[in-house]
């Protein structure tokens, strides 16, 4: 079919160099604008693969229109052949010129020869003209399925270029952001050495402040325990003695109830004594009456 080296040319398109293929490109997109400008599109080589495509398809279907003029001019010329032939059948055969014909039969004639060099057909019998319909159906069915496979590739590869062409803005933002962020970080790594630079410079300006200050207080006889480094030392050490103390008071608490000697030691010794005989002499009551009301 005519459309068949198109679509070879297409599925060649991978092998073609892209500098040759926006050569290409460029060149069709000339000749079908004209004098006009060709709109902006993105040079990049998804975009450059599609264009690319559609002029090969392009350039496929001019050629294949190329082909068909000239046959076209071929058959045309061999009607005005079987015309002629005719028109001597009808003068010299029939003795029937065709300037005699009626307005009607002239006008039959030319419809036949017209659907003859329309249908390409080798005569004008009416088997030719069965044939060249049907073979006229058969490729109108066949273009038609052509046609609609085409305008589907057309519509995926316009779809194509559509997300492409959305891809590659969606790509430009998030480009650009990134130069943003790598901006603001090179300006933040810039500051750092700076501030780096302006602590150092504090704490060195600290140290010598302490250190003159040290001085200063040791020339004046501060003593040296009264410092803020030794009192910090002191109450640490102070926290941990009462950490220290915590378990030894949980154990001399225990003495806290026995008498301070030996004979208030004594005395209290003789009172727990004549309590427990109090309450063993009212045991044995209550033992004595149990036993009597059994």
């Amino acid at each position: 079919m005519p459309g068949g080296g198109g679509n070879l040319e297409m599925a060649e398109a991978d092998t073609v160099p892209i500098e040759e293929m926006m050569e290409r490109v460029t060149t069709w997109l000339k000749k079908v604008f004209g004098n006009k400008p060709i709109p902006q599109y993105q040079m990049n080589e998804q975009a450059v693969n599609i264009l690319f495509e559609l002029a090969e398809y392009n350039e496929a279907r001019v050629r294949d229109l190329s082909l068909v003029i000239e046959g076209l001019k071929e058959l045309s010329k061999e009607y005005e052949a079987e015309a002629k032939h005719l028109k001597r059948i009808l003068s010299e055969v029939l003795d029937l010129p065709s300037q005699k014909l009626s307005g009607k039969g002239t006008m039959y004639l030319d419809v036949v020869v017209n659907s003859a060099m329309t249908l390409e057909t080798k005569d004008t019998s009416l088997a030719s003209f069965i044939c060249a319909i049907n073979e006229k159906m058969s490729e109108l069915y066949t273009l038609e399925s052509e046609n609609k496979g085409m305008e589907l590739e057309l519509k995926n590869l316009m779809e194509k270029l559509t997300t492409a062409l959305n891809l590659e803005t969606q790509l430009e933002k998030d480009l650009k952001r990134t130069q943003e962020l790598i901006k603001v970080k090179n300006n933040r790594a810039s500051n750092r050495p700076r501030d780096l630079e302006f602590v150092n410079a504090k704490c060195q300006e600290l140290r010598s402040r302490i250190e003159a200050a040290e001085t200063e207080l040791a020339a004046t006889g501060f003593d040296a325990s009264l410092s803020h480094r030794s009192l910090v030392s002191l109450a640490e050490k102070l926290n941990r003695l009462q950490k220290e103390i915590v378990p030894l008071k949980k154990k001399v608490d225990k003495y806290h109830d026995l008498p301070a000697n030996i004979p208030l030691a004594k005395v209290k010794l003789e009172a727990v004594r004549h309590e427990l005989n109090c309450l063993d002499e009212k045991f044995s009551k209550a033992l004595e009456e149990l036993t009597y009301d059994i």
